[in-house]
């Protein structure tokens, strides 16, 4: 029969302490958060921007979206947060991925901290690490959008930056991604202050294209397949109103009207936005929305939620941030989205004040079991001395 002595079992209790907490926190966490999420059924889907329902029958493209995961550099970032926040992300994201199996992923911007200024060698590292972090099988099609961090805001971007991002995603920053007929426009937000930059020239130019190209395949399904005048030689997309995904949010002066356990902390909701650096211009805005008429704006950048009307007819949703060093409670969007409709539901991490609870807690145990552990050797110790004592007076 196996004996063991109490400093054994004290140790096997530390140990499993000390590993169940760990293993809770760093990987059974996501699993039991991310499994109360679910994808958004279509039956019940708001419409397009002529407020058209969506129809059950309609094959829907399941899209997750997230936002803002400034992944931190050479120059501002610790080792410990780098570790403790990227850790974070790429189980969130893994096991997102593992339990929702989305067709298509959108980052909208500020996937780097330090890429408006970080140099070839820290990019390269940067990028390396990103691509670790968000792997995923050829199932998913990940699509990234440009943010401020990523090449600078307006006065410090530059073609290089620019065209460094686009080398790495394989893609321009500005153009139109079509799956099961649903048009998701991707808008390089950075560039969009109107100024005449080059960079801003060549992408206004761009969404102009785009948008006719749009605007003349809705003209040619109206009309059975009929090409109208000053259509020709244009490019042929679904004729639907597009889900529009940029970094930057359409102009709205606050987050006053902002509500639910993501939106901004109170104190800060009141706090007026600034044009072209915590939100578009008005001028920008009006024109990205006279220019494509979307049923949908995805955007990020507050690293806060916020659902916006705009022109009583144009749905917003600001995404929060996916990371633990811009809030406690990260969250992402689940779309599912057919050419007459779509629906979405918000999908929350775990909290990183729940983590740090658990690991106070399991120290708190380990400290009890190790007094625990004092007070029984004293103990043992006491009764070992008084029993020498009594036989020594016999």
């Amino acid at each position: 029969m196996l004996r063991f002595s109490g400093s054994s079992v004290v140790a096997a209790l530390l140990i499993a302490v000390v590993f169940g907490a760990f293993f809770f926190c760093e990987y059974l966490i996501y699993f039991p958060t991310i499994l109360k999420c679910a994808w958004p059924k279509l039956s019940h889907a708001r419409g397009g921007a002529e407020g058209t329902g969506g129809r059950p029958t309609e094959p829907a493209v399941r899209a997750m979206v997230l936002s803002d995961t400034h992944l931190l550099g050479a120059v501002g970032g610790h080792w410990f947060d780098k570790l403790r926040r990227e850790w974070q992300m790429e189980r969130a994201f893994q096991t997102a991925l593992w339990l929702l199996k989305p067709e298509i992923v959108f980052i909208l911007g500020d996937i780097f901290d330090e890429g408006k200024w970080s140099s070839q060698k820290h990019w390269e590292d940067d990028v390396r690490r990103f691509h670790r972090m968000f792997r995923h099988s050829t199932d998913t099609e990940l699509v990234v959008l440009v943010g401020n961090h990523d090449i600078g805001f307006h006065y410090e971007m530059d073609w290089f930056k620019l065209q460094r991002f686009e080398k790495v995603f394989n893609a321009s920053s500005t153009r139109i991604v079509t799956k099961k007929g649903v048009n998701f426009l991707l808008v390089n937000s950075v560039a969009l202050h109107g100024d005449g930059c080059p960079i801003c020239q060549s992408v206004e130019k761009d969404l102009i294209k785009l948008s006719r190209d749009l605007n003349c395949s809705l003209q040619k399904s109206q009309l059975g397949g009929q090409e109208t005048e000053g259509c020709e030689g244009s490019q042929t997309y679904p004729p639907t109103a597009p889900i529009m995904l940029q970094h930057y949010p359409l102009y709205r002066v606050s987050d006053a009207s902002c509500t639910g356990q993501d939106a901004a902390p109170p104190e800060e909701r009141h706090l007026l936005f600034r044009e072209k650096y915590d939100v578009l211009s008005k001028e920008a805005s009006q024109r990205l929305l006279q220019w494509f008429k979307p049923r949908l704006v995805l955007s990020g950048h507050t690293h806060s939620g916020c659902e916006v009307l705009h022109d009583k007819r144009y749905p917003e949703v600001s995404v929060p941030s996916f990371s633990w060093r811009n809030r406690n409670n990260p969250s992402f969007i689940l779309a599912s989205v057919s050419p007459g409709g779509y629906s979405l539901s918000k999908c929350f991490l775990p909290e990183e004040s729940t983590v740090i609870g658990v690991y106070c807690s399991a120290g708190a145990c380990l400290l009890l079991l190790l007094l625990a552990h004092c007070l029984w050797m004293k103990g043992l110790l006491q009764l070992s001395l008084c029993l020498l004592g009594k036989h020594k007076s016999l």
